[in-house]
């Protein structure tokens, strides 16, 4: 059976957390909704930096379908948006108790799991002005971080998308699809060790 992921977009989401993750997980066979978080149930949002996106369906379309992970891209305006919305909230919040990964990025992380104490005893990274609204005792300094304990993935930010989405694929696939993946995208040495196979 094809792993599948949910990735929740809004006005304001940072594009290439949200394109990357997307191409990335594709590359590796993963079926991946976009699914927008709009007051009007439109599918068109404007990204951080102006660009537009068109989400495959409304999120209230598919809240009550099953996901293998859900991710929340950064971008403040997005992150504010995740973090105002009951609907994300809560698939956030059962897709957790079902024991499903839960990946959140730069913003995402503080704004949103953070915000609502989804992970009380969740380690995670974010965006690193966003240290302080993220309790000192589930800090991790770390480009990628997942926590086992409750099946949690944070990254950083734009840059180290690349590392979160491999480590994604990782999780749902296996590290063999990881490493061809990153394999196909000539990435700067350091960035993964998948290409030490």
């Amino acid at each position: 059976m094809t792993a599948s992921v949910l990735i929740c977009i809004a006005n304001g989401s940072e594009e290439i957390e949200t394109v990357t993750t997307a191409d990335l997980l594709v590359r590796a066979g993963i079926a991946v909704t976009l699914a927008s978080v709009t007051d009007d149930g439109s599918v068109a949002i404007t990204a951080s930096r102006g660009i537009k996106l068109i989400a495959d369906t409304p999120l209230i379309k598919v809240a009550d379908e099953p996901f293998d992970a859900i991710v929340l891209p950064g971008g403040m305006g997005g992150a504010e948006t995740f973090r105002d919305s009951p609907l994300v909230v809560e698939k956030v919040r059962r897709m957790h108790l079902d024991g499903k990964i839960v990946a959140a990025i730069c913003a995402a992380p503080a704004m949103v799991l953070e915000y609502h104490q989804l992970f009380p005893i969740g380690n995670m990274t974010g965006y690193p002005s966003t240290r302080e609204q993220i309790a000192a005792n589930k800090w991790v300094d770390k480009r990628v971080y997942f926590d086992e304990r409750v099946n949690l993935l944070t990254s950083q930010g734009p840059a180290t998308t690349f590392d979160f989405a491999l480590k994604l694929i990782e999780l749902l696939v296996g590290r063999d699809s990881a490493a061809n993946v990153a394999s196909q995208l000539v990435l700067p040495p350091g960035i993964n060790d998948y290409l030490e196979q």
